[in-house]
């Protein structure tokens, strides 16, 4: 009884929370999905060459593997609030940078923009696991998964906004690619003024002090009290191994820590798989997609719809996807991503070059599988390990996702250069039948579920 009026404040935080990082998303949606929509599009003109046209999404992709490292260690030391504002300010940098970038016509510095703009998916992928911070269990997948189809307004309004930005650029005299990406330059700084002024207080520092304080209270519960006059011994902290790491307080948010997790627990090691596999097959196929579009002809405005219903696919039905993690568990939701994974990958496969209704239903059915890996991945990564290591956990899996993803965009470019779009999109068919075998495997459990 005695920790009911914290459950009830824990309740009541992370509904603001969450209220809080859906507004969030919805905007950095935008300016996220802008610059994808368009980014294959502006490397190719720049380059000069079809060969290089996935180099912009891919530094994109690393740059969001690789700017989580920094993230993650902001956020152990000093909370949410912190790793998704430093996130958000790098994408607007990386924007700006892009839209220079066009306009001196210089692929390099276009490059190293993309690389940095890759900072506003680190922040939309940690804002997930914020929504996860102060969750009650039997809620936790729902709970990620709203703030993850918040997502949806933002990034299906976003490349649609490629024919409106055309026309701002043409207005402003700029190329008509880099118009896009003023949009997501106001994307990203009105989603910083969110986090900044609403997301307080911080929910994994609250979440830490609220598990301190249950942790406590039951210490001292399971302790009897001593004789009366007795001297008293110093405090003592004990190694309670939960999920094959010491439950004790730890905010080093480093790779290093969240290998040591990794290695000592399965279920992490499953989870980051499942999450970086689907995102292997999403990146490769929907990368390649423009220039497949493009090959046969389709409008600059066709090409943004594909991309549209395609981010639909991703976000709109995560609500299901974690209402399902929830009631089924994490594993038959993965094996389900596997399933629709292989199958889109399989349609893309078949479609011919150019529009098609084919390939618009291959791309939706695309995000929907990556849903479904991305939310039972982070749940159950999020269930397995401590509050203070999930800072490091987190942000390796999101490295790991966002390298998979990179090497995935490379790939793509140069199997399409010499093999076409076809073989592309079937050999990451196969990939999700791995992600089919990863979901499906029982790993041993080396601890209980964290709450």
């Amino acid at each position: 009884m005695a920790l009911a009026p914290v459950q009830l404040d824990r309740a009541t935080l992370q509904r603001k929370v969450v209220r809080t990082l859906v507004c969030s998303q919805i905007l950095s949606g935008v300016g996220m999905a802008c610059g994808i929509a368009v980014g294959a599009l502006l490397a190719e003109e720049l380059s000069g060459t079809e060969a290089l046209a996935g180099v912009g999404t891919t530094a994109q992709v690393l740059g969001t593997a690789l700017l989580t490292i920094p993230v993650a260690r902001a956020t152990a030391a000093r909370g949410r609030r912190v790793g998704l504002r430093w996130g958000l300010a790098v994408a607007f940098l990386g924007a700006a940078l892009v839209v220079v970038a066009a306009v001196m016509r210089s692929f390099p510095l276009f490059a190293v923009g993309m690389f940095l703009f890759g900072g506003g998916t680190t922040a939309n992928n940690q804002a997930r696991y914020a929504a996860a911070d102060l969750a009650a269990p039997a809620r936790r997948g729902r709970d990620l998964s709203i703030v993850v189809w918040a997502t949806t307004i933002g990034s299906v309004a976003g490349p649609n906004l490629v024919g409106p930005g055309k026309a701002l650029a043409q207005a402003l005299g700029l190329p008509e690619l880099a118009g896009t990406f003023l949009f997501s330059l106001v994307g990203f700084v009105l989603a910083w003024l969110v986090v900044d002024r609403l997301l307080r207080p911080d929910p994994l520092m609250t979440a830490r002090a609220l598990d301190a304080a249950e942790r406590e209270a039951s210490r001292r519960s399971a302790v009897p009290e001593p004789p009366s006059g007795a001297v008293q011994s110093a405090d003592v902290v004990v190694d309670t191994v939960s999920a094959g790491v010491a439950d004790v307080p730890n905010h080093d948010g480093s790779m290093r820590r969240g290998l040591a997790v990794a290695r000592a627990n399965p279920r992490v090691l499953q989870a980051m798989l499942v999450m970086a596999l689907g995102h292997l097959v999403m990146v490769s196929v929907m990368v390649m997609t423009p220039i497949h579009m493009k090959h046969g002809h389709a409008e600059l405005e066709v090409i943004g719809f594909v991309i549209s219903v395609h981010i639909l696919g991703m976000f709109a039905l995560s609500p299901l996807v974690g209402a399902a993690v929830d009631r089924w568990g994490p594993a038959p939701v993965a094996m389900t991503g596997g399933v629709v994974l292989t199958l889109a990958s399989a349609l893309a496969a078949r479609s011919h070059a150019g529009w098609s209704g084919l390939l618009l239903v291959a791309l939706f059915l695309l995000g929907v599988g990556w849903s479904c890996t991305l939310v039972s991945g982070s749940t159950l990564l999020t269930s397995v390990v401590t509050t203070d290591e999930r800072p490091a956990t987190q942000g390796l899996a999101d490295v790991v996702m966002g390298l998979a993803g990179a090497a995935g965009g490379v790939a793509a470019g140069i199997v399409v250069g010499s093999l076409g779009y076809s073989a592309l999109a079937s050999g990451s068919a196969a990939v999700g039948v791995v992600i089919l075998v990863v979901g499906a495997a029982r790993v041993k459990r080396t601890g209980p579920d964290v709450g």
